[in-house]
C-alpha cells in the first residue's frame, strides 16, 4: 500500500549546497521545521553512493510523517526503501518505473506543459512536479520558464496533484497555490541557508497560510 503524501513543502536536496553540514543533517533540520516531502538528488554520485545517503536519510525520517523521495535511480529507491520514486521526461518511462516500484511507493513525474501534464495517467503516477516556473542554476539543463500562467495551465491539465518547480522562494508560495499547486518544491530556499530548520519553517507558516 502507497503511503499517504502532503505535498505543501517539497524539499530537494542538493548535494553541493547542503555540503556545510551535508544532505541528512540539511534534511533533518528543515522536515524539523515543516518540510513534508525529501528528494534524494545527486547527478554525479552514482547508485552506491545515493544508498549510502539514503539509508541515513531514511532513518532521520522516520516516524516524523515526511515522506522521502529519490530522483531517477530506481535501484537506489529499493534498496533504501524510499516512500517513492520521482522521475523526469527523459529518464525511465513511467510504466517500466511503475512495475519497477510495483504500488508500494509514490511516483513522481516531471512536466514543463500541459500536454505533458494531462499525459500523467493516475493509476501509475501520483503527482506531478510542474514548471519550471523561474529559471534556476542549481539546474542548468532545464526547460523554458513558463511563469505562473503556465504552472496554471499545466495544473489545470493534469489528473493528479501538483508541486510548482523552479526557481522558488517564500514570496512565490502564495501565487504558486493560486496556480492550484498543492505545494512548491525548493532547493537553495533550504539549502545551503544558515539554519534550514528556521528557513523551512518560514516557508511552512506561507504554505499554511495559501492553503487557509
Amino acid at each position: 500500500m502507497k503511503p499517504s503524501f502532503d505535498l505543501s513543502l517539497f524539499l530537494v536536496l542538493d548535494p553541493g549546497l547542503c555540503a556545510g553540514i551535508g544532505m541528512v543533517e540539511t534534511a533533518r533540520r528543515a522536515v524539523a521545521g515543516g518540510a513534508t516531502m525529501v528528494q534524494l538528488r545527486d547527478k554525479t554520485g552514482g547508485t552506491a553512493a545515493m544508498i549510502e545517503t539514503g539509508r541515513p536519510l531514511k532513518s532521520v525520517l522516520a516516524g516524523s510523517g515526511a515522506r522521502l523521495i529519490v530522483k531517477d535511480d530506481v535501484e537506489a529507491a529499493v534498496a533504501i526503501g524510499a516512500d517513492g520514486l520521482h522521475v523526469g521526461q527523459g529518464d525511465m518511462a513511467v510504466a517500466e518505473a511503475r512495475v519497477r516500484i510495483w504500488n508500494a511507493m509514490l511516483l513522481g513525474l516531471s512536466v514543463e506543459s500541459p500536454p505533458l501534464a494531462a499525459a500523467a495517467e493516475p493509476h501509475l503516477v501520483d503527482y506531478i512536479g510542474a514548471g519550471p516556473v523561474f529559471a534556476t542554476p542549481i539546474k542548468q539543463d532545464h526547460k523554458r520558464p513558463v511563469g505562473f500562467d503556465g504552472l496554471a495551465a499545466q495544473v489545470a491539465a493534469s489528473p493528479v496533484p501538483a508541486v510548482a518547480i523552479g526557481g522558488l522562494k517564500r514570496q512565490h508560495v502564495a501565487p504558486a497555490f493560486a496556480a492550484g499547486a498543492q505545494g512548491i518544491a525548493v532547493v537553495s530556499a533550504i539549502c545551503g541557508q544558515p539554519d534550514p530548520e528556521k528557513a523551512a519553517r518560514r516557508l511552512r507558516w506561507a504554505t499554511d497560510g495559501a492553503r487557509n
